[in-house]
């Protein structure tokens, strides 16, 4: 049999597409375009579930939804709106919504949606958070952001541990944060490590602490970052760059839920949520034999992409007028782009991703006289930014390929006759390391943000080999 479902929405259009695809379901639909309407239904006792849009004439959806769950805490609540904001996403979720659409929605996912909330058994129902209001974390009402909005407004309310994947400067961090702001252990620490930042033979040291005495200069007992973040969350960044002991060690936390500090021999529970981010490729690194298969199944528990900025283009003018009053409020002079401007910015590749365009429009804030920002000086930026592509021959002009198969012919003449002793990769990468680098450095004029991303590293590890190779800095960009 078909159910009763209340549908409110101001938007005449949208309660009659509804009322065609709901019904062609087998189900009876009742229509109005405002809250009071939705309520008295509600309080009588009608309706299997509820579709409400979030701003209606007489009052917000949202502010809605306890109503209608003090009354009747079974049904189930679908909310749609145009006010596509993770805060939205987020709020919808906390005050009890069953689901969170943004609008245009796509009809096919609705009518799953119903479906869905008709048919699954209904949980007990979860304490509420308290109510936070915060600045937005995140901008953007793309599709794409849609998709992590919902995802967090999901995962806010769990300790599932997550994995965040995306290119550098794509803004993991935020969505760890946001995860941690607006979920139950939002009254804890955020405690954060870049694996790729720290020694790797000090990465166990700092996860898990030592006791005194554990090594050479351990003269106290220190603390380590899942002691820190007890009752809060673990936000584990780069975890590609975690060295195989402390992935070893991670593992038995994930499987077990208790740890020992380095040298030590009690073990402690381990109270924390962990979220890990990485801009590798997991699965190239555990073919490689450089990460554990075991252990990213266990990290990646609930996945989250987070899509570049080039594959979300219409979120730029928002995030650049965002960042243009951040830099304001930071007492950097008030900047207003043009549409041409604007509209030039969102052609743009972005490889450096939303850090990319914060730090392009500080710099526009800083260095530019003008409070109308035109095109001119956007194009100006940009060619001084323009990317180029990883060359694909050494300094000496030899092809990277025909130079390897040197090598590897000179390594076997020297030792003729014999078996060569191991070492060739090491000699080989020595030999092809160096101008590689130094190529694309001045290929990127000196941009290390671009050379890193064009060289797949992390720009951690591109400083530390720029240190250890003794490569000079073309134009000292950071």
């Amino acid at each position: 049999m078909g159910a009763t479902i209340l549908v409110a929405d101001d938007d005449r259009a949208i309660r009659t597409v509804l009322n065609q695809a709901l019904a062609r379901l087998g189900h009876d639909v009742r229509m109005t375009g405002n809250a009071s309407t939705l309520w008295r239904w509600v309080a009588d006792g009608e309706g299997d579930l509820v579709i409400t849009d979030v701003i209606m004439p007489d009052e917000n959806g949202l502010d809605l939804i306890p109503r209608i769950k003090r009354v009747r805490p079974d049904l189930r609540i679908i909310v749609m709106s145009a006010q596509s904001t993770l805060l939205t996403a987020v709020k919808a979720a906390e005050r009890g919504a069953f689901e969170y659409l943004p609008k245009p929605f796509d009809l096919r996912e609705l009518v799953n949606v119903v479906e869905r909330a008709l048919s699954v058994p209904q949980a007990a129902p979860a304490v509420a958070p308290e109510e936070v209001e915060e600045p937005l974390p995140l901008i953007g009402r793309s599709p794409a952001m849609q998709e992590i909005y919902r995802a967090i407004a999901r995962l806010m309310g769990t300790d599932l541990t997550v994995m965040i994947t995306g290119e550098s400067g794509t803004g993991k961090e935020l969505v760890a944060r946001a995860l941690h702001d607006f979920g139950k252990r939002r009254s804890g620490p955020f405690v954060a490590i870049n694996m790729a930042a720290i020694p790797r033979e000090l990465i166990e040291s700092e996860l898990f602490g030592h006791e005194k005495g554990a090594f050479t200069g351990a003269m106290a007992r220190s603390m380590g970052r899942f002691e820190q973040a007890k009752g809060g969350t673990l936000f584990l960044d780069e975890i590609g760059d975690m060295p195989a002991e402390a992935q070893t060690r991670l593992l038995r936390v994930l499987q077990e839920g208790e740890y020992t500090s380095v040298g030590g021999r009690v073990p402690i529970r381990a109270d924390v949520r962990i979220i890990a981010a990485t801009h590798r490729d997991l699965s190239q690194l555990i073919r490689q034999g450089t990460f554990r298969e075991d252990l990213f199944y266990r990290l990646n528990v609930a996945p989250i992409r987070l899509p570049p900025l080039r594959e979300r283009p219409d979120d730029v003018p928002a995030l650049a007028r965002h960042f243009a009053a951040l830099a304001a409020r930071e007492g950097l002079p008030t900047k207003r782009l043009d549409e041409a401007a604007l509209a030039r910015l969102r052609r743009y590749r972005w490889p450096g991703n939303v850090r990319e365009l914060e730090n392009l429009v500080r710099r526009l804030a800083a260095l530019y006289p003008q409070e109308v920002i035109g095109v001119d000086v956007i194009e100006a930026e940009l060619a001084d930014e323009a990317t180029v592509e990883a060359p694909t021959e050494t300094a000496s002009g030899e092809g990277l390929g025909a130079a390897v198969e040197r090598h590897i012919v000179d390594y076997f003449a020297a030792h003729r006759g014999t078996l060569p002793a191991a070492g060739l990769y090491d000699r080989v990468l020595r030999e092809i390391e160096r101008p590689l680098i130094v190529a694309t450095l001045g290929a990127t004029r000196g941009n290390q943000i671009k050379a890193a991303h064009l060289l797949g590293l992390n720009r951690n590890t591109l400083r530390k080999k720029i240190r250890e190779l003794d490569i000079p800095v073309v134009r000292g960009l950071k």
